[in-house]
């Protein structure tokens, strides 16, 4: 390993003991005799999966163990069983989950136009198909197993899957992929404005714009909010069932014009959604075997990519 690579090693690791120091409640996830290992460290092991994960760019554990067994065991001479190192981040997961918090409340960029937000949603599959059961989580992606909407539809990709969806509002950044503001992961069943409400995401923002697709639109709900607290919701324009055809035609050229014009402003969320993708795999979940597998791939993932942020 590089001298550049040992210099990224220590600082990583100083960072992750400095965050167990900020959040002493870590400590108290995992309540048993061993809560507190002598031995190989959940320091250690979250060091070793964010460093492995955003320097190397693997996205599974065993992909992650072994890269540290074959090359970062001077540094890690306690280094567990590829079982033992998954199962303790598995129970260690929420620390993750803080650390995505909180990397995304502290490093804010100032260009980020904090009255300008991007909102936009995408599937966390765990399996896919029209016949396909799911088998694994289902406590969280599967919370009408009795129904048909108990499975999603995203209609970009025109996939039905088993999974989660990741929610994500973020700050407009011109030229740049936004910054996340908020986070949220639901069912795959879960319709995307009926989420937003339920968290009173939009009842926060305060005289702001915020720019959505079709499936925000709630015409009623957001001119309450116009007039209470100035929030404008700028979407691509939907067709009028039952609209005279003379009508659509008199209107079209304004409709596509402004249309486009959200569309292009809206953009970059989906950018960073690819972004997400292509840095961690986040959207992958198929080999995923439990509850607290699940929330480490999609916590995980989100805090390796959160670190190119910090470092």
């Amino acid at each position: 390993m590089s001298n550049e690579m040992q210099l990224n090693l220590i600082q990583t690791y100083i960072w992750v003991c400095d965050m167990f120091d900020k959040y002493p409640s870590w400590k108290y996830i995992r309540m048993s005799n061993n809560n507190q290992p002598t031995g190989f460290t959940d320091q250690e092991a979250v060091t070793i999966y964010l460093f492995v994960g955003y320097y190397q760019r693997y996205s599974k554990v065993s992909e992650i163990h072994h890269f540290a067994y074959h090359y970062l065991s001077d540094w890690f001479p306690n280094l567990t069983t590829y079982e033992k190192f998954n199962n303790r981040l598995s129970t260690i997961y929420p620390v993750f989950c803080d650390i995505v918090s909180d990397i995304f409340s502290n490093h804010i960029p100032e260009n980020a136009q904090l009255d300008t937000l991007l909102i936009d949603s995408m599937p966390i599959i765990t399996c896919k198909g029209k016949n396909r059961k799911a088998k694994v989580a289902r406590d969280i992606t599967d919370t009408c197993a009795e129904r048909s909407r108990s499975k999603g539809y995203c209609s970009t990709k025109n996939l039905y899957y088993y999974g989660l969806k990741l929610h994500v509002l973020a700050y407009r950044i011109i030229g740049k992929i936004p910054f996340p503001n908020k986070l949220y992961f639901s069912a795959a069943s879960e319709n995307d404005l009926s989420v937003a409400k339920e968290l009173n995401w939009f009842d926060k923002l305060y005289e702001s714009n915020v720019f959505a697709d079709k499936i925000y639109i709630d015409h009623d709900y957001f001119q309450t909010r116009k007039q209470t607290i100035q929030l404008d919701l700028f979407t691509p324009i939907k067709a009028v069932k039952g609209m005279p055809e003379h009508i659509k035609q008199h209107d079209a050229a304004y409709n596509n014009l402004f249309s486009t014009a959200v569309s292009k402003v809206r953009q970059p969320i989906e950018s960073l959604l690819n972004w997400l993708i292509e840095k961690t795999n986040i959207q992958n979940a198929s080999k995923v075997r439990s509850t607290n597998g699940l929330w480490l791939h999609c916590f995980g993932k989100l805090a390796i990519a959160a670190m190119n942020f910090v470092f």
